[in-house]
């Protein structure tokens, strides 16, 4: 018996390779053909494991008003496969289930299956995140699997964003939704949000079978729809103690948990909240058909799979004396390059902006960096359908709503080089003048119009990959005359890729003018900042290095236009620092018009940043002489400076994108973050060393999972979450640091003298910088 069973577990696992992407149609037809209609596949538990707690929900109080009783509710089982749940229920009594699926095949079996047994049950060809069936039509709600398997990690967020919202839509007030799951962190990530307003949430593990101790533990999510825009913590009933999964899972689920009650929990006390369109339909800030003078909220626009775009919104509605008003509503866009502006980023300054609308609600949309290939048309007519629904009393016409514009801040704009790279693709570097820039920019630089360069990475959405400041011997007269220094600019002939010269737009030997440099004394990106700030970590390391005469191995992944690496040139006399760029195009243009030079402490290889550093680690591990890297034309030579067997690594920073753009992970590139990768950084650090990561991910869910490859390998984890950008900087150690979190002001500042930055505003940067570095929990 027990070999019959090992070899039916190895026939369901060979037919399960059959499926690949379970979110495909074509597939799935295959899987239920060659399955058979008589031998049901059950996902994750059996009958006998479900019977009682699915009984015991499904059987009781209820607020449905429909006059029926608990067994004559209608059930909705969505993907429902060929597995024998809906028929055990039905031969409890439950008769009014509707069966959806995709797969026709999948229906026409069980259709014929249960025909005659089952009369009343019915079944539909239908996709589960499109459902054609009238709102509130269903009392429960059964899902077994279903949103698990739509939310494959690569596949992200869109189709299991779309059925939760069907299944909000499809249940009665009082109706119960099932969710049977894995409970894995990025499917709690978007069901824990998407059911907080309104739901009363409950969670039970299901028992396992003595056979399947080794198995992951199942667990039942019950979403009860309530009548009022309630905020309720998640109830558990998993026992740690007695849980029969593996560990990690629990911990996994119990972490999830936590941080979900503590997210409502602040919201109940009414802490910073960023509302979701549905909370607000349901009435969580009053009814938002009547204007209601002062009142703001801030909230997020658009879901993957309903809009083309997410959005960053406020909504505001003007105070009393501000009228008299010329637009009922209003929208105003804020382009990313101005999001930081006192104007928009805080909340006296969008009541200027309201008032300067004459609008009696202002919805003031902030754009980021997934918007930047999108035209305003586009945009406003993905908006168009988002707005109307937060529009005050009843609008027959969208034009009646005008949008508004802030401009992106760029009074001027010149392309020094486009080029496309064989590696990277299409690069650009620009110089422009912005209509505004920091008070911060304007005393270090005596110019009534600073000029900034960058180098931007198409393949990117776009994004500046980096940003320096020109400094020249004195300012221009006028706008006009640094125009007629970029006109100035000779092209340069000898260049890797493909380049494209337009008119006045060419290629310039020595950037803008002979007296145009890039001033590497300044870093204009704010996550540079934070990266050198997360140094104070191990400040006390780096002083005695400094005191003692010796050097600081620094690695950089990830040249770019070389600024990081030439302020760290600048301010810490004793680093020796190492860049490794894999595209020599990068290298070229990093010098040619970023003015980037490497010297005896300063060295760069056009080498592959992920062998290298795994070379380097086996180099310590196996105490090997010498090491070597490819050169740009891939012979393996020596480096200039070869990574010596006994020279660890004391800082280890990695700055590359990711050249997918569609994997939802922008930097850095997805094998920088694999355990693998990550062990070979822990083992080339000295025992003091520091190891930095720019993360920058809009998806919860990918960096949930970096979070745990980071926390598996290195014990001591710290970030830096910088309000104004998408980017996170992680720190990590090799090791327990002398530095405590309420230590690290006076370690600032140790770092600002060992950098030359004691007296000077950027010490005061990385003073202020570090003191938003937290433990990473």
């Amino acid at each position: 018996m027990g070999k019959k069973h090992q070899k039916n577990l190895q026939n369901q696992e060979e037919l399960l390779k059959t499926l690949g992407d379970f979110t495909s149609k074509e597939n799935w037809d295959s899987f239920f053909s060659i399955r058979g209609s008589d031998n049901a596949f059950e996902w994750y538990a059996e009958w006998p494991q479900l019977k009682e707690p699915l009984l015991s929900n499904l059987i009781g109080p209820s607020s449905n008003n429909d006059g029926n009783t608990d067994k004559e509710m209608f059930i909705l089982v969505p993907g429902c496969g060929n597995s024998k749940l809906s028929e055990y229920l039905y031969d409890e009594g439950f008769c009014n289930i509707t069966n959806v699926d995709f797969s026709k095949v999948v229906i026409s079996d069980m259709l014929r299956r249960n025909i005659r047994k089952r009369p009343v049950m019915k079944w539909r060809v239908m996709d589960m995140t499109n459902m054609q069936f009238a709102n509130e039509s269903f009392g429960a709600i059964l899902d077994k699997g279903g949103l698990d398997a739509l939310m494959e990690p690569e596949l992200g967020s869109k189709l299991g964003t779309q059925y939760l919202s069907e299944v909000k839509r499809l249940l009665k007030v009082g109706g119960r939704f099932f969710c049977l799951t894995l409970a894995e962190s990025h499917v709690l990530g978007l069901l824990f949000p998407k059911f907080r307003y309104g739901w009363k949430m409950v969670i039970h593990p299901i028992a396992m079978k003595p056979s399947d101790k080794s198995s992951l533990q199942t667990f039942m999510v019950v979403a009860e729809k309530e009548n009022s825009p309630t905020l309720c913590q998640i109830v558990s009933t998993v026992n740690q103690s007695s849980f029969g999964g593996p560990k990690s899972q629990v911990h996994g689920l119990c972490q999830a948990l936590e941080e979900e009650n503590k997210i409502r929990a602040d919201y109940s006390s009414g802490s910073d909240i960023t509302y979701a369109l549905e909370d607000l339909k349901i009435g969580v800030e009053g009814n938002l058909a009547e204007l209601c003078p002062n009142r703001r909220i801030q909230l997020s626009l658009g879901e993957p799979g309903i809009s083309l775009f997410c959005y960053r919104a406020v909504l505001l509605d003007a105070r009393k004396d501000f009228g008299p008003f010329t637009y009922h509503c209003a929208v105003f866009l804020v382009p990313k390059a101005r999001a930081r502006e006192w104007l928009f980023s805080s909340e006296e300054g969008q009541w200027v902006v309201v008032e300067s609308s004459n609008a009696a609600r202002l919805i003031m949309i902030f754009l980021d960096s997934s918007h930047l290939d999108a035209s305003t048309e586009d945009i406003q007519k993905d908006l168009s359908p988002l707005i109307m629904q937060l529009a005050p009393g009843n609008f027959d016409d969208e034009a009646q709503i005008p949008f508004m514009e802030a401009s992106d801040g760029i009074k001027q704009r010149k392309i020094i080089i486009e080029i496309t790279s064989p590696l990277t693709g299409p690069i650009i570097v620009d110089d422009v003048i912005y209509e505004k820039v920091d008070d911060n920019i304007s005393r270090l630089f005596a110019s009534e119009d600073v000029i900034f360069r960058r180098l931007t990475f198409q393949r990117t959405e776009n994004l500046v990959q980096s940003e320096a400041v020109l400094s020249r011997e004195g300012p221009p007269n006028s706008v006009a005359d640094i125009t007629q220094k970029i006109g100035r600019s000779t092209s340069k002939s000898k260049k890797k890729g493909n380049q494209k010269k337009s008119g006045s737009n060419s290629s310039s030997s020595d950037g803008l003018s002979s007296d145009l440099k890039v001033d590497h004394s300044y870093l204009a990106s704010s996550y540079h900042t934070g990266i050198i700030s997360g140094f104070t970590l191990i400040s006390s390391h780096l002083d005695d290095l400094a005191s003692t005469g010796g050097m600081v191995r620094s690695v950089v992944i990830g040249l770019g236009a070389g600024l990081l690496p030439m302020f760290l040139h600048k301010h810490l006399n004793f680093a020796e620092i190492e860049v490794l760029e894999l595209d020599p195009v990068v290298v070229d243009l990093a010098r040619d018009y970023f003015d980037f030079r490497d010297d005896e402490r300063l060295k760069v290889h056009v080498t592959d940043g992920l062998k290298y550093v795994k070379d380097s680690a086996d180099a310590v591990t196996n105490d090997l002489s010498k090491s070597k890297v490819p050169s740009s034309n891939g012979n393996s030579i020596p480096s200039s400076a070869p990574l010596k067997s006994t020279e660890k690594i004391d800082i280890l920073i990695v700055d590359v994108d990711s050249s997918d753009s569609s994997s939802g992970l922008s930097c850095p590139a997805a094998d920088f973050v694999e355990e693998s990768f990550l062990m070979a950084a822990k083992d080339s650090l000295s025992d003091q060393g520091l190891f930095v990561i720019n993360l920058v991910s809009r998806s919860q869910a990918i960096k949930d999972s970096i979070y745990s490859k980071l926390k598996s390998v290195f014990p001591h984890l710290f970030h830096l979450q910088l309000d104004e950008d998408v980017n996170e900087v992680i720190f990590a150690l090799k090791t327990e640091t002398c530095t405590v979190e309420d230590k690290l002001h006076e370690a600032s500042q140790r770092l600002a003298r060992l950098s030359n930055l004691e007296n000077s505003s950027w010490g005061q940067d990385i003073t202020e910088t570090t003191s938003k570095i937290k433990r990473l929990r």
